[in-house]
């Protein structure tokens, strides 16, 4: 059962700034389920996909619009939910949210970080990665530049599989047919470590997702136990045991 709203739910982030990010999140959901409840019957549907859908996956036809409409409302909250971590580790002690449209995501100026964020491992295009490393590359190495001498961290929320890692950031580069170059101050990290580096605690990210509950009762929804299955399997399986 979610606590009472005046006990603290994280060691490192009040109960009010969860809060914040949840509403923003419900926010930008709720404008996706309007558009695309507005869009439907204007938008051509592919028959031949729909068909396809219904018969080879067992779809019922009264279900299908409904999982449509879910399609059309996931990047729209992929999106959200990977400004939403950006927004939790901005709101963090030290920490600053630049926001969307500034040169770097995230910044520590004490400890001499900053961070570009993506919600997904395959959020950033392959072939985007090479630029992202260069403007990395500029904002640590060259002189006189703000962020001169930080490290940047390319952050992948969910990693491809449950193992962490803080590793060079080496993207390929189309142009030459090789990887970039390594440097010691250009690195990429796993949402998990990267939360645990921003706040000094292993399993922050955990703590965050069992959190949730508590932020979405505050907001008067009602809400699943994220520790328990499914959902509980479902972290284990993206980022291991804590």
């Amino acid at each position: 059962m979610p606590n009472a709203i005046h006990q603290p739910w994280l060691p490192f982030l009040q109960n009010d700034e969860l809060i914040r990010a949840l509403r923003e999140l419900q926010r930008v959901a709720e404008a996706a389920r309007l558009k695309a409840e507005k869009d439907t019957g204007r938008n051509v549907i592919d028959p031949f996909t729909a068909a396809f859908q219904m018969q080879l996956l067992g779809i019922a036809p009264s279900d299908w619009p409904r999982m449509e409409q879910s399609r059309q409302i996931e990047k729209s909250l992929q999106n959200a939910i990977g400004e939403f971590h950006q927004g939790i580790l901005g709101r963090l002690h030290g920490w600053e949210n630049l926001h969307t449209g500034a040169v770097v995501d995230l910044v520590c100026r004490e400890r001499k970080i900053i961070a570009e964020v993506k919600n997904k491992h395959n959020t950033l295009k392959a072939s985007d990665q090479a630029g992202l490393y260069d403007k990395l590359h500029d904002l640590v190495r060259k002189k006189g530049q703000e962020f001169a001498g930080f490290t940047a961290y390319y952050v992948e929320i969910i990693p491809k599989t449950a193992a962490r890692y803080d590793v060079p950031f080496t993207p390929s580069d189309n142009t030459t047919g090789t990887r970039k170059a390594e440097d010691a101050l250009i690195r990429r990290m796993d949402g998990a470590s990267f939360y645990a580096l921003a706040t000094g605690c292993p399993d922050a990210l955990a703590q965050v997702f069992h959190a949730l509950p508590n932020g979405f009762a505050a907001l008067g929804l009602s809400t699943v136990d994220t520790r328990h299955a499914p959902l509980a399997d479902y972290f284990a399986a993206a980022f291991g045991a804590n």
